[in-house]
């Protein structure tokens, strides 16, 4: 499959759900469906051409399963209505497939993938099969899992849908803010980890990234007056930016101080600082855009050196006032010993430690002893730093990332 169909599939996808899911009210059932139609396009598009409308194509592929699907069920008496209305779509031509209308479904869907009843790593999943287009297995390869294991995780998520009555509607105004703020979330944790993958043999996960930033374009597109939504996309956009500089030839990682920062994509570049320069002066300012003006700051430098580091840790001091989680409290710790030499930047990481143990923390404890190493290495604790960085590795399942800190305790010796 070309990439050019590849990218047609899953930007059609949403529409292509969110048409059935209108129709015959069953997500799950829908969502099963569409999958099946996009199976069909992947393996006739190539051969025999994109069809003019591929929406319209890709709908009437899909209610033809998915009638497949409720007649299978009709000996269910729970089924039967569904079945029949089902057969009565398909024989009265008033309600048949019509040419696919103009209407985007992109933020009802996400919005219903990241329903409250859901878990997030079912949030997470269901974004990207539902949404995303991507398929069971492809989303289980980034995640380190097995195909059955996510499909379970899918199938279960699809089925807490159902029993928690979820629609096909647009939220209430009371619960509109909290569900966009679990789709920034969900959108975010999908680029992190492609941006640094949990597990595997390469550092990242560009599949990932690419689909998490598309996303966000979608929820943007959607919400153009959202600020958070702005400044979310720029921080992608920043950071990914990055990318091609992050590792070497031979897919060793490159630290940022290390980067050669010509590689730096200055395209994403200016979009992500265009974005965050529109949305700044409104002075409404959330956690997304503080790190995408972080990630301004660092895309700004034309060499470490020149990089504004007591910006950067009053930011991320802002930050912290805000988002006072501990990835944040860990990277103040970063900003803080860049700006003001590494024996400041341990002692607030001994006061964060005590206060909030971050050495402890799951999402930290790896990074946590990543960071000291570095800070012990600048004072001239090398033996410290050495069995720290050794620490570090054992914690961490990304092979890449494991042989860059073996191979820096090694050095130290």
């Amino acid at each position: 499959m070309t990439p050019d169909v590849e990218h047609l599939l899953r930007t059609e996808a949403p529409q292509v759900l969110g048409a059935l899911v209108r129709r015959f009210g069953r997500f799950d059932l829908a969502e099963d469906a569409v999958q099946e139609a996009l199976l069909a396009a992947s393996q006739m598009w190539p051969v025999d051409g994109v069809p003019d409308n591929p929406r319209s194509w890709l709908i009437r592929i899909g209610y033809r399963k998915l009638v497949d699907l409720l007649r299978s069920e009709q000996a269910r008496r729970r089924r039967e209505q569904h079945a029949a209305a089902a057969d009565l779509a398909m024989r009265e031509p008033a309600r048949q497939a019509q040419p696919a209308r103009e209407t985007d479904d992109s933020l009802t869907l996400l919005l219903l993938c990241c329903h409250p009843a859901l878990s997030l790593p079912s949030q997470v999943a269901l974004t990207l099969r539902a949404v995303g287009g991507l398929t069971t297995d492809e989303i289980a390869h980034a995640y380190g899992t097995t195909e059955a294991t996510m499909g379970t995780r899918i199938s279960r998520a699809k089925q807490h849908l159902a029993r928690a009555g979820a629609r096909f509607t647009a939220p209430t105004d009371a619960d509109r803010a909290s569900r966009i703020t679990a789709v920034m979330h969900v959108l975010y944790l999908i680029f992190n980890e492609g941006y640094t993958a949990t597990t595997g043999e390469t550092l990242s996960r560009i599949d990932l990234t690419q689909e998490a930033i598309r996303l966000t374009r979608m929820l943007r597109q959607a919400l153009p007056d959202d600020a958070e939504v702005a400044g979310l996309l720029a921080l992608m956009l920043l950071t990914e930016a990055r990318h091609t500089a992050r590792s070497s030839p031979d897919d060793e990682l490159v630290p940022l101080d290390e980067q050669d920062r010509t590689r730096w994509n200055t395209d994403l570049i200016r979009e992500g600082t265009t974005l965050i320069d529109g949305v700044w002066p409104r002075r409404q300012i959330g956690p997304y855009q503080l790190q995408a003006a972080i990630a301004a700051v660092h895309a700004a430098s034309m060499s470490p050196e020149q990089t504004d580091w007591p910006q950067i840790a009053a930011l991320y001091l802002w930050l912290e006032r805000l988002n006072p989680t501990p990835p944040v409290r860990l990277s103040r710790v970063v900003a803080v010993a860049k700006a003001y030499g590494p024996t400041r930047g341990l002692a607030l990481l001994d006061d964060l430690n005590r206060r909030y143990r971050l050495n402890q923390e799951p999402l930290t404890r790896q990074r946590e002893r990543v960071v000291r190493a570095h800070l012990l290495q600048l004072t001239g604790d090398t033996a410290g730093a050495a069995t720290l960085y050794r620490e570090a590795a054992s914690l961490t399942d990304n092979q890449v990332e494991r042989r860059y800190l073996l191979d820096r305790a090694h050095r130290l010796g």
